[in-house]
């Protein structure tokens, strides 16, 4: 089978698993495509304000919902039945505007049904949705350099062509914008016999990157500094499921990736530091730009040159104060690593992990 075939036939297995033989969140085999992370309690009353319908038929892993959202133009890769596009709509108001991409007639039937019902609940109409493929965005009506914020929620492991898609994102990022999106990744390769398993495929286990190889991907198209927000092991309670996967372990893990051309490949320490304000909305008392960066409000907080230029160079920047500049070079900082990333899994007993700046 040719490679156009095979990404056919692909897309019509994921289609269908989602646009027929899943009815509702119940009917998944495991937790990669539920949204196990404890809900904030501002965002609650967010997720309340959505109709059932929609909540009812979501898959995501993740919670895409950065902060500084109010008036932001903002995309969502694989949409679904509009769960995220409509929790965005309301955070981005109606001066923002958030789209939607899918390609399963079904998903996208929810999500406009429901649509006129948003807009008189929310009080303006600020969304849209669009069919077409995630890997091939420059088929869509979408300018270069038109959204602030790119987010997707246990998608992009979907995808037949992963660098398609981080190549569209690049691209339709304002410079200074993100991608803010979580997915699903395995501690390993994942053998290609696996991958032709539909099941397998649908449950978002594997079509999932080897962590090691998404960044070096992420980074081949321009996103040089990826980070980790936040991170889990998942848990397959299928038994028929578990014994195809064997040994691999899976992770549900939260990106961003900043569209900031010239950052540097490792943490490099200019002695530069950053006092977060607190003035943030919902995070009065501290500001978490990744898992190494929780950053305290009122309190100089030491930053390599690329975490200076992540909150100086985007929408972040006037909620903080900036001290030093880049004239004196120190080295790079210490401890910065190459183990995985993720937590590890509670059952090996492990402790792998990765400090930075």
């Amino acid at each position: 089978m040719n490679e156009s075939l095979a990404i056919d036939k692909l897309r019509r297995e994921v289609s269908d698993y989602y646009g027929r033989q899943l009815q509702s969140s119940d009917d998944l085999k495991t937790s990669a495509c539920c949204d196990a992370e404890s809900i904030p309690d501002w965002l609650k009353p967010v997720l309340s304000a959505i109709h059932p319908e929609v909540l009812a038929r979501y898959y995501g892993c993740g919670l895409v919902s950065p902060a500084l959202l109010d008036g932001c133009r903002i995309l969502d890769l694989g949409c679904g039945t509009g769960r995220d596009v409509y929790a965005l709509a309301q955070l981005a108001g109606s001066e923002g505007r958030v789209t939607g991409v899918d390609m399963t007639d079904e998903q996208l039937d929810v999500a406009r049904e429901h649509q006129d019902w948003h807009s008189e609940r929310f009080g303006f109409a600020n969304t849209n949705f669009l069919k077409g493929y995630i890997e091939e965005l420059e088929a869509l009506p979408l300018e270069p350099s038109s959204f602030d914020v790119i987010v997707s929620n246990c998608v992009v492991n979907l995808a037949a062509d992963k660098e398609a898609v981080l190549r569209g994102v690049y691209r339709l990022l304002e410079p200074g914008g993100e991608f803010y999106f979580s997915d699903v990744y395995a501690d390993r390769r994942v053998p290609e016999a696996l991958r032709e398993d539909p099941v397998l495929y649908g449950e978002c286990l594997s079509g999932a990157l080897y962590w090691n190889d998404f960044l070096t991907l992420a980074k081949r198209c321009g996103f040089t500094d990826p980070r980790l927000v936040t991170d889990r092991p998942l848990e397959i309670s299928s038994p028929e499921v578990a014994s195809k996967t064997g040994n691999i372990r899976f992770h549900s893990a939260t990106y961003r990736l900043f569209k900031l051309e010239g950052l540097e490949s490792a943490c490099e320490d200019y002695g530069q530091a950053v006092v977060y304000q607190g003035s943030i909305p919902n995070q009065p008392g501290r500001f978490l730009l990744d898992k190494h960066h929780d950053i305290e409000t009122g309190r100089a907080f030491p930053v390599c040159g690329n975490t200076w230029r992540m909150l100086s160079e985007t929408r972040f920047s006037p909620h903080f104060q900036f001290q030093g500049d880049f004239s004196r070079h120190y080295g790079i900082f210490a401890g910065c690593g190459t183990d995985m990333p993720f937590t590890a899994d509670a059952r090996d007993g492990s402790t792998q992990g990765s400090s930075c700046c």
